[in-house]
């Protein structure tokens, strides 16, 4: 199998993904939404034309909200989000949107208001679902393996779905900042369940290649060559995982490209999660397992 072939080189190639995602972060920082430090949402709609994006941050800017981000939504509105807003505040806000269209009518269509103790709690609560998805993932795949000891250790399984869950957390963290650099993205909690949605998927695949490797062992193929056999497990599950990965994949780029903007980012983390998810299956833990084996070999 190619992927055994060239695991040096795959492996290599996963390393600077995930330095690359890492320099991101460090240079652009990772721009947290109302969600996680507090805040006021207020969605406006016109009754005509809309105006441009750059027109309405301006007017709202000049109405004392500086560090307000305005996006458009559907057809003819905008989300404002800034800081936790009063009512007259708020009454404020939406006399500026309308100051750059007198001749039209702004009509608030939606209000929410997260006070920064809440905030708070919900980027703790964030942080803590995913160390519990990655324990749990941890005990399921010691589990599964434990009876695995030969010519791979049952805990080196396991070490490499992590490494594996480590790339796919990073990299779309790091392809974030660099959305909320330059697109102006912030992180919400659908941006914590593309997270975990993708570490699901993630293992799911990488279960498959890692129990296929497993039977081997124990049929009659257990003879062979550690590299060979892995090898050989990715050629029968290689065509599954890529045309499962494909259809979902497929489904949640349509959801980014025609979607409602409220789950456009979420559907483009997803599915960039999605796509280095599978090759973190294919590409990167199987490849480790040799690697560990050799390693082992030479020791």
């Amino acid at each position: 199998m190619f992927v055994i072939r060239y695991k040096k080189l795959f492996i290599g190639l996963s390393v600077f993904f995930v330095a690359v995602a890492l320099a991101s972060l460090i240079a652009f920082g990772l721009p947290l939404g109302i969600d996680f430090k507090g805040g006021s949402a207020l969605e406006v709609q016109y009754s005509g034309v809309r105006p441009t994006t750059g027109a309405v941050t301006t007017a709202i800017t000049a109405a004392g909200f500086k560090n307000a981000l305005v996006q458009p939504v559907g057809t003819q509105g905008f989300s404002i989000e800034t800081q936790e807003l009063t009512d007259a505040q708020r009454a404020q806000a939406v006399a500026a949107a309308q100051s750059v269209a007198p001749d039209q009518t702004v009509t608030q269509t939606s209000f929410t208001s997260i006070g920064p103790s809440v905030g708070s709690e919900l980027k703790h609560k964030a942080i803590a679902s995913i160390i519990l998805v990655l324990i749990a993932i941890i005990l399921f795949v010691a589990y599964a393996f434990r009876q695995v000891s030969k010519p791979v250790s049952s805990w080196k399984y396991g070490f490499a779905v992590i490494i594996a869950l480590i790339h796919d957390l990073i990299i779309p963290t790091g392809v974030f900042a660099l959305l909320g650099h330059f697109a102006g993205a912030q992180v919400d909690t659908l941006f914590i369940v593309a997270l975990l949605t993708t570490l699901g998927l993630s293992v799911a695949d990488t279960i498959v290649v890692f129990d296929r490797i497993r039977e081997h062992l124990k049929g009659a193929k257990a003879g062979k060559p550690f590299p060979e056999l892995v090898g050989e497990s990715l050629s029968e599950t290689f065509v599954r995982s890529i045309n499962t990965s494909a259809v979902v994949l497929i489904m949640v780029l349509s959801l980014a490209v025609f979607g409602p903007a409220s789950t456009k980012l979420f559907a483009s983390v997803l599915a960039v999660g999605m796509f280095f998810g599978t090759y973190s299956s294919i590409f990167l833990a199987s490849p480790l397992l040799v690697v560990m084996e050799q390693s082992q070999k030479k020791k």
